[in-house]
């Protein structure tokens, strides 16, 4: 089957939902990159990773956040039957998180 890619934010929540009702956990986009390469980009249930104040995790439903990070390894457990944890080593970054989305600019 091909999914289409939604064409605006309304799509997006609306596949956000039917999917995390499929699954009966909650989900959220992450998306890790830098300005050559996309390093993750999935749906996932959590992300955790280190900034200033110590470690901390990033779940769906998180308020509006904004964090610079730490030297870490970002670890993130994606949604899906038998998808394995992602994890990736950065040595800094930007963390912004809004509305069901987590994204991590990387090499700022």
């Amino acid at each position: 089957m091909i999914e289409e890619k939604p064409k605006n934010a309304q799509a997006v929540a609306e596949i956000g939902e039917i999917k995390a009702a499929e699954s009966g956990k909650p989900t959220m986009r992450v998306k890790v990159y830098s300005p050559f390469r996309v390093y993750y980009e999935e749906d996932s249930y959590s992300i955790s990773a280190v900034n200033a104040t110590g470690p901390f995790d990033i779940l769906p439903h998180h308020h509006n956040f904004m964090t610079l990070l730490e030297s870490c390894i970002v670890v993130i457990r994606p949604a899906g039957v038998g998808a394995r944890e992602q994890k990736i080593r950065i040595s800094g970054g930007l963390m912004y998180v809004k509305a069901d989305k987590v994204t991590i600019f990387l090499d700022i």
